[in-house]
């Protein structure tokens, strides 16, 4: 397979923080921690959100490719430390900085430290389809059946 190259800039350097370059943490690694680019600690409070930057911004070289940010399953499980919004979408045409809106949905506070990995961004095909407006859809087998209709 012929290795795709996303190009990244260091968007905190200019304000003397530690900007840790997006790696996998072994050769088996799906994603690339990200880690906190931040000046001090922050402290978050059960049930409260910090938006919390990472000091890199990249460039997708295909519109085919898409970014996805997802928990750190260390953090979510033993902490209760997740993303606000599930997974965070890094769209081709975006050249931002990253920033992850972390959540604490564990009962006691929790320091992030500058450095500290909070996330992992995942590289992965994205296919582009066309909607086609119809007055019926063909019957399947479950239906319109959600949320628990196929059992536990």
């Amino acid at each position: 397979m012929e290795d795709i190259i996303v190009k990244y800039i260091r968007t905190g350097s200019g304000e003397n923080l530690e900007v840790k370059v997006p790696k996998y943490a072994t050769e088996g690694s799906a994603g690339m921690d990200l880690s906190a680019c931040i000046p001090e600690d922050i402290v978050i409070k059960p049930g409260e959100i910090a938006m919390v930057k990472t000091g890199i911004a990249i460039q997708i070289p295909n519109s085919n490719i898409g970014g996805f940010v997802f928990p750190r399953s260390g953090l979510s499980s033993r902490h209760g430390i997740t993303l606000a919004n599930c997974v965070g979408v890094i769209d081709s045409d975006y050249i931002g900085e990253i920033i992850c809106p972390v959540i604490n949905h564990g009962s006691s506070y929790y320091t992030i430290k500058p450095g500290d990995r909070i996330a992992q961004i995942v590289f992965m095909p994205v296919l582009k389809v066309q909607l086609q407006e119809t007055d019926k859809l063909e019957t399947t087998g479950r239906g319109a059946g959600g949320f628990g209709s196929t059992g536990k």
